[in-house]
């Protein structure tokens, strides 16, 4: 039987794929094009825990078992960071994740590691910047300048990600709210502690006029 957890990541998975399908190539490209910046952000985060945490993380956490986010289900994603993989991946990609999310959850294993590790191009942002404390220790530990750069690509994810201000994971779920879809992973427009977050900074900007 699926899982409630499944059933709602492949129900949103389908929702932006089959918008996608409908989109002239024009539109298609435009959608590409708002991403660019974010997605110069993901190789630069990329390339940081390449560098400094690869060969530490992959014994820890995927070979040993140990991770305490990878070996659970029900990781958090946002429809912004489901919009963006499928944008940015082929079918055959996308149909991996509809495959896999297709069967019940098995043992602790998140629903997306596979036998090469994440199945997702671009995966969940919540995922990409976790780093357990122990990685944390290890890495930054002998080298405080590392946690300053790691310090400032967690603020460069903030201008895509926290809505105190226009950022692009509202807009992205803004654009699918407007052509009539709805999800339960739109948390910027459903989560409390995030409307909360945009009615603060709306007040505080009429205050400041």
């Amino acid at each position: 039987m699926m899982s409630d957890y499944n059933r709602e990541q492949l129900e949103t998975i389908l929702l932006v794929r089959n918008h996608f399908e409908t989109l002239e190539p024009s539109e298609k490209a435009r959608l590409k094009k708002k991403i660019d910046r974010y997605l110069q952000f993901r190789d630069d985060v990329d390339q940081f825990l390449q560098h400094h945490f690869s060969d530490l993380c992959t014994k820890k956490c995927y070979q040993d078992n140990y991770s305490a986010c990878c070996n659970r289900d029900g990781i958090t994603t946002f429809f912004a960071d489901i919009v963006i993989n499928v944008l940015e991946s082929s079918q055959k990609e996308t149909d991996r994740l509809i495959k896999a999310l297709s069967f019940s959850s098995l043992g602790l294993k998140c629903v997306y590691l596979g036998q090469e590790g994440c199945l997702w191009r671009v995966k969940p942002i919540v995922c990409q910047m976790f780093l357990c404390e122990q990685a944390r220790k290890a890495v930054f530990g002998p080298d405080p300048g590392l946690l300053k750069e790691w310090q400032g690509l967690q603020r460069r994810e903030k201008k895509y990600t926290w809505p105190d201000r226009p950022v692009l994971f509202d807009s992205l779920e803004a654009y699918f709210i407007r052509a009539g879809h709805t999800s339960s992973l739109m948390y910027l427009h459903n989560s409390p502690g995030l409307l909360r977050v945009k009615h603060m900074a709306a007040t505080k900007k009429r205050l400041a006029l």
